[in-house]
C-alpha cells in the first residue's frame, strides 16, 4: 500500500503489516518504509519500534513459501551493517517483489546522495578490509 503523511509527520513510501491466516493482516507487527527508513513497530500495549538505516543495507533475499504464495505474500530478508540489527525480516508482506524493487530503488538513491558504494559497506564497521601482508 502506498503511503503519505501521517500524523507523525514522517512521509511513508510503503507501508504494510504482517500478514497471518490466509494472508490476513491480522498482527501486531507493522512495517513503514520512508525514503531514509525502514521501520518495525510491533506491539499492541507496549510498542517496541526498530529502525533500519536504508543506505545500511548490504544484501537481501527474498523467501517465497508455498504457504505465503497461494496469497500473494512473501518474505524479505535484508542484511545490514547496522550494529543492532544485522540481519531483519520483513515477514508475510503482500507483493514481496515489489516491495524488494522499492527498497532497492531505495539504497541507491541514498547511497549517491552520500556518495557511498558497495565497497564502502565492506568490513568490520563498515571499513574496507586491511590487505594481508605480502611475503
Amino acid at each position: 500500500m502506498a503511503g503519505g503523511k501521517t500524523k507523525d509527520g514522517l512521509e511513508y513510501l510503503w507501508t504494510d503489516k504482517k500478514r497471518t491466516l490466509f494472508g490476513l493482516p491480522l498482527s501486531f507487527t507493522r512495517y513503514y518504509l520512508t525514503d531514509t527508513r525502514l521501520i518495525t513497530r510491533v506491539g499492541f500495549l507496549t510498542i517496541t519500534e526498530d529502525e533500519l538505516d536504508i543506505y545500511r543495507i548490504t544484501d537481501k533475499k527474498m523467501e517465497l513459501p508455498l504457504g505465503q504464495r497461494i496469497f500473494g505474500c512473501g518474505t524479505i530478508i535484508l542484511f545490514s551493517k547496522d550494529v543492532d540489527t544485522p540481519e531483519k525480516e520483513i515477514c508475510s508482506v503482500k507483493n514481496p517483489r515489489q516491495v524488494s524493487d522499492l527498497i532497492t530503488a531505495c539504497i541507491n538513491e541514498q547511497r549517491d546522495q552520500f556518495g557511498i558504494r558497495g565497497k564502502d559497506m565492506v568490513g568490520p564497521g563498515g571499513m574496507p578490509p586491511e590487505n594481508p601482508p605480502e611475503e
